[in-house]
């Protein structure tokens, strides 16, 4: 009933009573059954075949032989090991082979030799395929054996990485190898392993969608038939928090109790979905896990036939690591295929071959980019949040960039944790060790325990603890578990006091751990993905347009992603030149220092479209009108929808200006090509072949219309590209903008839930709804520079600006921020004012700054004259600086003489600003909100 929204009939076969599933009796079945008696006989007959014994705590590896020369899987690794290692480091010190050799028997010991040939097996075919596989995810990254073996490619004993958070010697458990494709190419490692070991023994892995305490509520709420809008309110009472039930939820939320006890409908709502909460919804597959196993997959599990016919295991994850087979992840990854692109633009574009596992670390450009927050489009580095900080932190080198990329997570002491390691970082905080066998461990990180391995490598030097053991500890940590944890303090204490450590310190030490080993992350994981984001900025540094181009078209698809991108290009330099037909590839392309929109970012232009306008293109060269088009390109790849999709774009603008008129002449053109495309196919224009033109006919003339205004341009741009290409409705407002919103639609994540803020941008949607008091509210969509967000406008609001809110709208929303955890960042109006107007509505001063050598007497007279000639409420502050002060900043080593203006109060427009500007210099008049 849940999966197909039926309502459930008076006579349910699934009662509910008691919390519980109530089935029916065997006699009960029987009579429901009396007509098909050997149905019952059937059940029990099934039941008596099925005799299934599983097999726990042995590992089921594929069969993997050694090549000829070596007796055993152990030793060809071990020679395998001895080869990389000496390819990897410049001199093999004793160190190096004593990790190595520790690493190998702990290997060998688990039986787990096969297990890692097997990864560099399907590691080396990627490689030498050419597809991009990541320098290491996860806890692996601190196996010097994975590194010597390539499939890592993070130095462990130079970033402090430790072996045992990944193997533990003593908790015998499968390692847990993830690795990153390419994300245009996994695919292709999944079908080399499916061919390698059998498609009877490989297979994608399932994963079960459970009924959540919201989703439940929902669920339920369609099948009783009770309004969305009423579940929908009722949904979002319940906190968005990890572990979330209905039992927690009621205990928190007073609001969501009260309406339980009042009305019987939401009671018998909550009552069903409290008795559903934690089933499993549906079955899918899995993102990346992928199980490969010695023989057909059905000798030790049962397979699932999905909707689209794919196969998976019925049993996910967790359970096929238990009956010990083996599971992998291959995870695909996009900032892999954007450094490919990259380095592949620069070998097309520049012909220039960069190796990128060979840049400098330590390249000042790279690092300018992270200090300055310039990391749109960086892998790990982009949010907005994480933009402050690394303007706060300023990055030096790729070990802060790992600390930065553990810190910036979710969870409650991120922020204390940021601001103390930057704090400390910056000598604005002094570094503190509760003793000074914490300094070496906890140095590189400022004193702050950040990453697992530290917490790992305290309890080992300080508390007596082997690796191994530590790492057990640390796993009790996050689980807080009371006893397991009274039981390790004092092993702990015990353990510091045979080092001279006082117990009254051990007790801090082991608090302090305590409390970070919930938060800390794993060193090894966040170093590998600051490398990778350390790479993207490097190009972006150095290679600016070719790794925007990439960059966008890796999102071809997201029209959100490409407004964010295409703004980042604005703010660089960087122009985006429009889709065009006679230049333009399926994905972007760099033309010079510019870039090219990409034809797949067209709507209703497929990939069959797009080969055909290629195709002809490189056969006839430019197009040099659409009759012309229509006459070269296939037209049986292409329908009118795509020519009028690619008109509307602007992808004829090369041929024609005119894009009315196009569009108005499109089925008389395309009759006209297909009809000498069908002359061809006859043969009736025989000196055709000889490259003589002949047609049927002569080309007519194209329909007579009057051309678009601008603004039916951008809007059947915007219909087509999802955004404003040629320009943007907004930018006649853009110092409106500038000097009255507070939040834009991509800073609007970092609000506190209930800021106060304005937000300004043009309304695309408007939806009224009717409110339970019957009176009309409405949700917007509001649209700026760089996203879209919802805004909900309350009856009282919408009553009184009712006549602005519209499609199109350009408006400035004051307002509340509603961006409550889990959900969708909002905008909760409480008015709403129209940007042409923004000026007289808000409440403003007008600064006006001169320099003592540019006010002369003429200067001092206009300027009177310009500020009386409109009277007004704004009052006005006059700056006067001498000439050693910083124009349009603060004074180096100067004086400032500031006043208010007595008898002069002005009403600000955009035409008295602009003729003050042309006065006093563009940085030296400014508004500020009274």
């Amino acid at each position: 009933c849940i999966q197909t929204g039926k309502k459930v009939a008076d006579s349910d076969r699934l009662r509910f009573a008691n919390d519980q599933i109530y089935f029916k009796s065997p006699d009960e079945m029987k009579k429901l059954f009396e007509d098909f008696p050997q149905a019952i006989e059937n059940t029990i007959r099934i039941a008596e075949q099925c005799n299934l014994d599983l097999e726990f705590g042995k590992t089921h590896l594929p069969d993997f032989p050694p090549p000829s020369g070596f007796d055993d899987l152990d030793s060809y690794l071990g020679y395998l090991c001895q080869k990389g290692l000496a390819g990897r480091y410049s001199k093999v010190t004793p160190g190096l082979e004593g990790r190595l050799e520790y690493e190998l028997k702990v290997i060998k010991q688990m039986g787990f030799a096969g297990y890692f040939l097997i990864v560099k097996d399907f590691i080396d075919y990627a490689k030498n395929k050419g597809i991009r596989v990541g320098p290491g995810r996860g806890s692996v990254g601190g196996s010097l054996v994975a590194y010597a073996l390539g499939i890592t490619n993070m130095d462990p004993i130079k970033y402090g990485l430790l072996f045992e958070r990944f193997l533990n010697p003593e908790r015998i458990s499968l390692p847990d190898i993830d690795i990153d494709f390419s994300d245009r190419e996994r695919d292709k490692i999944i079908r080399y392993v499916i061919n390698k070991y059998g498609k009877d023994n490989v297979a994608q892995i399932i994963t079960f969608g459970t009924m959540a305490a919201r989703a439940v509520v929902r669920d339920v709420g369609r099948v009783l038939d009770i309004p969305y809008s009423e579940v929908d309110r009722i949904a979002k009472l319940i906190p968005w928090l990890p572990n979330m039930t209905l039992k927690i939820a009621m205990e928190r939320e007073p609001e969501l109790r009260n309406l339980v006890k009042g009305d019987p409908r939401i009671e018998k709502l909550i009552s069903y979905s409290e008795v559903l909460e934690g089933l499993c919804r549906h079955a899918s597959t899995h993102a990346a896990g992928v199980v490969i196993a010695p023989e057909a997959l059905t000798e030790y599990l049962p397979l699932y036939k999905g909707t689209k016919e794919e196969i998976t295991t019925q049993y996910d994850m967790k359970g096929i690591e238990d009956i010990g087979l083996l599971k992998m992840d291959f995870l695909g990854l996009r900032t892999l295929t954007v450094i490919d692109e990259t380095l592949r633009m620069l070998r097309d574009d520049l012909n220039l071959v960069l190796d990128i596992d060979s840049i400098p670390l330590d390249d000042k450009e790279t690092y300018k980019f992270f200090s300055n927050g310039e990391t749109v489009g960086i892998f790990q580095f982009e949010s907005s949040g994480m933009r402050d900080y690394l303007c706060k932190l300023k990055p030096e080198s790729l070990d802060e960039l790992t600390a930065m990329n553990a810190l910036y997570r979710p969870g409650p002491l991120d922020s204390y944790m940021i601001d103390e390691y930057i704090q400390r970082k910056r000598g604005m905080k002094r570094i503190v060790y509760e003793h000074p066998l914490l300094e070496p461990i906890l140095k590189e990180t400022y004193g702050v325990i950040v990453y697992q391995e530290q917490v790992l490598k305290i309890a080992s030097e300080l508390g007596g603890y082997s690796l191994g053991k530590a790492d057990i500890l640390r796993k009790a940590m996050g689980k807080k578990k009371a006893e397991l944890m009274i039981q390790q303090r004092e092993e702990f204490k015990k353990g510091a006091k045979a080092k001279g450590i006082k117990e009254g310190v051990a007790d801090k030490i082991f608090d302090l751990m305590a409390t970070f080993a919930r938060y800390g992350f794993n060193k090894a994981h966040s170093a590998g993905y600051a490398y990778i984001a350390y790479q993207t900025a490097y190009l972006k540094a150095h290679y600016p347009v070719q790794f925007a181009a990439a960059t966008m078209s890796s999102e071809v698809g997201n029209t959100n992603r490409i407004v964010i991108l295409m703004e980042e290009c604005k703010r660089m330099g960087i122009e985006v030149l429009p889709p065009d037909v006679n230049e333009s590839m399926g994905k972007f392309k760099v033309v010079g220092d510019k870039i090219r929109f990409g034809l797949e970012a067209v709507k209703n232009v497929g990939h069959g479209a797009i080969d055909a306008i290629i195709k002809a293109r490189e056969r006839v060269g430019k197009f040099n009108s659409l009759f012309q088009f229509c006459e070269e390109v296939d037209l049986s790849a292409l329908n009118k929808r795509v020519i009028e999709s690619l008109i509307q774009a602007g992808a004829f603008d090369s041929a024609s200006k005119h894009r009315a008129q196009l569009m108005a002449s499109v089925d008389m053109v395309m009759n006209y090509g297909e009809a000498i495309q069908e002359d061809r196919r006859k043969g009736q224009t025989s000196l055709f072949d000889l490259g003589v033109q002949s047609k049927t006919s002569p080309t007519p003339k194209m329909l007579e219309v009057p051309e678009w205004s601008i603004s039916e341009i951008l809007s059947k741009e915007k219909e087509m590209l999802g955004f404003y290409l040629s320009g943007h409705p907004l930018t006649k407002y853009e110092d409106e903008l500038k000097t009255f919103a507070t939040r834009t639609t991509q800073t609007l994540e970092n609000a506190k839930d209930g800021e106060e803020l304005y937000i300004g941008g043009v309304i695309t949607q408007v939806k009224i709804n009717i409110d339970r008091k019957k009176k009309q509210m409405a949700f917007a969509t509001l649209e700026d520079f760089v996203g879209s967000v919802e805004v909900v406008v309350f009856s009282d609001c919408f009553e009184k600006n009712r006549r602005i809110i519209r499609s199109e709208s350009m408006v400035l929303v004051k307002g509340r921020a509603s961006t409550k955890e889990g959900e969708k960042a909002k905008v909760v109006a409480s008015d709403v004012i129209s940007l042409s107007k923004v000026y007289q509505k808000m409440k403003t001063t007008l600064h006006v700054l001169l320099l003592t050598s540019g006010a002369s007497h003429d200067i001092l007279t206009e300027l009177k004259e310009l500020l009386s000639s409109q009277p007004g409420k704004s009052p006005v502050i006059l700056h006067v600086r001498t000439d050693d002060s910083a124009e349009g900043g603060s004074p180096s080593g100067g004086q400032e003489l500031k006043m208010r203006l007595k008898n002069i109060s002005v009403e600000v427009s955009k035409e008295l600003l602009e003729k003050l500007k042309s006065l006093c210099g563009e940085k030296n008049v400014y508004l500020n909100r009274s």
